[in-house]
């Protein structure tokens, strides 16, 4: 298959869209070789925070990296009730069955790691690894479960521009925000998703099962990864997802928040191209 060159990255021609169950996703594809690591993004962004980890970690393997349903390229339907963790799931797998992919390593990042548990439940066979970064098995309490809800309400009112500030503050650290005004406008950018998409994915996160029972019968490879500054899901958080997932390894992060992927994207890809490298 011909590839051409954006950046440092080898991309697979023709530009990558897949038709699943009537919807049309969007997805990167970049790199060769087994296991192929699928990375899932993070609420409100698209794939293309991840572009540092695809311009690193493709020199040594496969990389796809979805849009999902109400994000970046990929269709965003106005009904809110299209949006749940398992039609995510259903989604990649539909995506990975087009790309011939049976078995795959699975990173995901925050809300990324929420579909990554979905599909863990329904597919468990198809996952040969897992990285979960920045993210939390325990479902919402009733107090964020409220505050999606106004930022809904918010969203069908006046749109996205006046959350987008908000949410911010709390993707990343103090310091990034403070001395790193380049990457605070790139996440900026990266935010910029249909409206539909946020309040369908914040549907979807409001009633999201609670997997902290699943941890203990999670048997593949495991990384899990937070940024030391990370105030939405803290290294508390991840160090108690770890101890309960048998065998899984912990790195946290210096000088990240909750985007650790970008804060400290060296760091990120350094601890998950050793973590696969033991595969």
């Amino acid at each position: 298959m011909r590839v051409y060159i954006a950046g440092h990255c080898r991309y697979r021609e023709p530009v990558p869209f897949a038709e699943v169950d009537g919807v049309r996703l969007h997805y990167l594809d970049a790199g060769q070789g087994q296991p192929a690591l699928v990375l899932l993004h993070a609420f409100p962004l698209h794939s293309g925070m991840w572009a540092p980890q695809v311009e690193h970690l493709s020199s040594e393997r496969r990389i796809i990296a979805p849009d999902f349903l109400g994000f970046g390229g990929s269709d965003a339907p106005d009904s809110m009730y299209r949006y749940t963790m398992l039609g995510f799931a259903d989604l990649l797998a539909g995506l990975l069955d087009r790309l011939g992919l049976d078995r795959v390593a699975l990173c995901g990042l925050s809300m990324g790691g929420y579909v990554a548990f979905a599909f863990l439940r329904q597919y468990p066979e198809r996952v040969s690894a897992l990285v979960l970064a920045d993210t939390r098995a325990a479902a919402d309490t009733s107090q964020v479960f409220e505050r999606r809800t106004d930022q809904q309400d918010q969203v069908a009112r006046i749109g996205t521009t006046a959350l987008v500030e908000v949410l911010l503050g709390g993707l990343l650290s103090d310091t990034t925000r403070a001395t790193r005004l380049e990457l605070v406008e790139q996440v900026r950018r990266l935010m910029a998703n249909p409206a539909a998409g946020y309040i369908g994915a914040l549907e979807a996160m409001k009633h999201r099962p609670d997997s902290t029972d699943a941890l203990a019968g999670i048997t593949v490879p495991t990384l899990v990864i937070v940024g030391e500054d990370d105030a939405l899901a803290p290294p508390d958080v991840a160090r108690d997802m770890q101890q309960r997932i048998p065998g899984s390894e912990l790195a946290v992060l210096p000088h990240a928040g909750h985007l650790s992927n970008l804060e400290a994207a060296e760091e990120f890809n350094s601890a998950v191209a050793a973590f696969l490298a033991r595969l």
